[in-house]
């Protein structure tokens, strides 16, 4: 958006700041009786377990929980006041809409994850009984704080790789993005939605079926926003000038899993299919297919993209390839063998499973040693880029947006002088990818406007 920082960069500092300390309080735990309840903190076993290691548990889970929320206050405003004069918020790269969403749902949502860690903790250390069953409690109670915060944070890992998607796509692709403001609007749609469906992780715990009924509909809604985008991103693919490079085959490998994940999404929206595959590996598949093939791969289309632009130097294309080859096929050897797995009954958070899942077991442990294997090619050319890639220039995808038109690396401050809004950060209409670097941004828009008419 063409600001030199953050609107905050102080609290900016304090919210990266406090990420240190709530690590280290979780290793801690270690040390003074390891918190037992798992990652979900369920009472009445957090209740019972060891009340040292919760606490910091429970520490850890505020301090980590304020630094985001400083965070998305800082992003919010720095989107909504910090672009340049000339940029309206129809102009913005899909990427701030995408933290503009993310920022709104870490508001919403991590304030009531703190105040459910503050009662356990009372529960802990004070006697009291929000959640203790024998003083009359509800342990109900703590899973709706709990999948209050911890459904939309699946938003809030995801939806940042939507909008670097919808960045990387349409720069290799060259054509503009399918429906800007769509997937611009169903980003809020999905932040919106996103606090509405936590019940769908509670269909087993007593929720009476009306309650069912109302969840169940607003997940499989979910569907619709997510739908625009993945339509919008293949039809900006359809008929392009595509540049399969390393950045852009990561790019078409998340839709691809994240459409996967997606589907059988809406199948375990459904209240009779979840309460016959709750707690199996079908959710394991459905999970990671969402946030490994969504998330993790996401990151590497993102990393490849940008790299130029954060070191001056390219990334070796062969070695792209070959981690991207390693990782798409380790992580569908890994994950998709496990929907089977629950379909057919084996539980998850089990320490030995049954003979007769052994075959699809193995499967899913080599594509695990793969997907590991698959990060080695990553490191080899991440090195051997930084130090010995060819030189990058300011621009060498040719891209609009205005992170292009500074140095490669960028300045301190990002930018020596205000940048120009030149053109909408999507107008592509010709090949430039083999254009010398350093052209100009209003050369290259000139063989654009030329092209287009």
């Amino acid at each position: 958006i063409g600001a030199k920082d953050m609107a905050f960069p102080k609290l900016n500092a304090v919210a990266f700041w406090m990420l240190p300390p709530g690590g280290l309080l979780l290793l801690a735990a270690f040390f003074v009786g390891a918190p037992e309840a798992g990652w979900t903190s369920y009472p009445p076993l957090s209740l019972i377990s060891s009340h040292n290691g919760q606490l910091l548990w429970i520490l850890s889970i505020l301090l980590i929980g304020t630094s985001s929320i400083l965070g998305a206050i800082n992003f919010v405003t720095t989107i909504l006041k910090m672009r340049i004069p000339s940029m309206n918020l129809h102009q913005m790269p899909l990427f701030c809409w995408s933290m503009l969403a993310v920022s709104a749902l870490v508001i919403s949502s991590t304030s009531v994850l703190a105040g459910g860690a503050v009662l356990l903790a009372f529960d802990l250390i004070a006697g009291t009984s929000f959640f203790r069953a024998t003083g009359g409690g509800d342990p109900i109670v703590y899973q709706h704080l709990f999948w209050f915060y911890s459904h939309p944070a699946v938003y809030i890992m995801v939806l940042p790789f939507f909008g670097l998607i919808s960045e990387v796509l349409p720069v290799h692709a060259r054509k503009p993005i399918f429906g800007y403001r769509a997937i611009a609007y169903s980003s809020l749609l999905i932040a919106f939605l996103g606090l509405i469906v936590w019940v769908h992780h509670m269909f087993t715990s007593g929720t009476p079926g009306w309650l069912r009924i109302f969840f169940m509909a607003a997940t499989m809604l979910i569907a619709v926003p997510t739908g625009i985008k993945v339509f919008g991103w293949c039809a900006t693919i359809w008929g392009g000038k595509i540049s399969l490079n390393s950045s852009m085959l990561f790019g078409m490998g998340f839709i691809s899993s994240f459409l996967i994940g997606g589907l059988s999404g809406v199948m375990v929206a459904s209240v009779p299919f979840d309460i016959h595959v709750h707690d199996t590996y079908f959710i394991v598949a459905h999970f990671h297919y969402v946030l490994f093939g969504g998330a993790v791969l996401g990151l590497y289309a993102a990393v490849y993209h940008w790299f130029p632009k954060m070191t001056g130097r390219m990334v070796n294309e062969t070695w792209g390839r070959i981690h991207f080859a390693l990782t798409f096929i380790g992580m569908n050897l890994t994950f998709m063998p496990m929907h089977q797995l629950g379909l057919i009954g084996m539980n998850r958070r089990i320490a030995m499973y049954d003979p007769q899942f052994q075959d699809l077991n193995i499967l899913c442990t080599v594509g695990a040693y793969l997907t590991a294997v698959s990060t080695i090619p990553f490191v080899i050319n991440m090195i051997w880029s930084i130090n010995w890639g060819e030189k990058a220039g300011k621009n060498p995808w040719k891209a609009l947006s205005l992170e292009w038109q500074t140095t490669s690396p960028p300045a301190i401050e990002n930018f020596d002088e205000e940048p120009i809004l030149w053109a909408d950060p999507y107008d592509y209409g010709i090949d430039t990818h083999k254009a010398d670097s350093s052209q100009p941004v209003e050369e290259l828009l000139a063989e654009v406007s030329a092209e287009t008419r």
